[in-house]
C-alpha cells in the first residue's frame, strides 16, 4: 500500500503542471488530517507550492523567472469551480479586465451567491462579498463586466473614448446574452449598452 503522501505526489503529476489543487481533492487518500500532513511534505519537499490557505499548485517552469504560480484571477476561478458558486468581478477589477484601466488592483472584489470571505495571495487579496441573485445573473462574459465597470465609473461618467470601448467590446457579445443582460442592468447602465444592438 502506497504511502497517502505517495499518492497524492502520483495523482498532482498526472495533471498538467499549473493545475490548482485543494486537500478536498484528495479526499480519497485519507482523512482530511493525512492529506493536510502530506500537502505540507510535499511542499517542504518543493513539488508543489502553497498560493494560499489550502490551495496548493505544481508550479509551471520559466527558463528566465523559475516557478509560475497561477494568477489571482486564476485561483479565484479555481475556487468558484470548487465552491460551485457564480462570481462577478466588480470595481476597478472589472475596469482593468475590459481594457478600460491599466491599474492592477492589490485588492480583487469578486459579487457571490457563496459565502462572504477573504483569501490572501502574496500581497493582494481576493475578497468574496455577498451579493443579490439579481447582480449575478447576466450570462454574457463581457457585459457582465461592463455593467459594473459602468457601475464602479458612475453615472454621467464615462468620458467619449471610453464609451467606444465598451460599446466595441459588447458588439462581440453574443446577442441574446447582451439582450438578456441588458434588461438587468440600472437604467443608465441600459442607455449606453443599448447602443451597441
Amino acid at each position: 500500500m502506497e504511502s497517502i503522501e505517495k499518492q497524492i505526489e502520483l495523482l498532482i503529476k498526472r495533471r498538467p503542471k499549473g493545475t490548482l489543487f485543494f486537500p478536498d481533492d484528495f479526499s480519497k487518500c485519507g482523512s482530511s488530517e493525512a492529506v493536510r500532513k502530506a500537502l505540507e511534505r510535499l511542499t517542504d519537499k518543493e513539488e508543489i507550492v502553497r498560493v494560499a490557505q489550502g490551495i496548493y499548485v505544481r508550479p509551471k517552469e520559466s527558463k528566465y523567472i523559475g516557478a509560475v504560480i497561477p494568477s489571482v484571477e486564476e485561483i479565484a476561478q479555481a475556487i468558484a469551480k470548487r465552491d460551485k458558486i457564480r462570481t462577478v468581478p466588480t470595481g476597478i477589477y472589472a475596469l482593468n479586465a475590459l481594457g478600460l484601466s491599466t491599474q492592477i488592483p492589490m485588492k480583487i472584489v469578486l459579487l457571490t451567491d457563496g459565502s462572504p470571505r477573504e483569501i490572501k495571495i502574496g500581497k493582494r487579496t481576493i475578497t468574496f462579498k455577498k451579493s443579490t441573485p439579481s447582480n449575478l445573473l447576466a450570462k454574457g462574459k463581457i457585459s457582465r463586466l461592463v455593467i459594473q465597470a459602468l457601475k464602479e465609473i458612475g453615472n454621467g461618467k464615462l468620458s467619449e473614448e471610453e464609451e467606444k470601448k465598451i460599446l466595441a467590446l459588447l458588439r462581440k457579445e453574443h446577442r441574446k446574452d447582451l439582450e438578456h443582460d441588458i434588461s438587468l442592468a440600472p437604467v443608465w447602465v441600459q442607455k449606453i449598452m443599448k447602443k451597441a444592438i
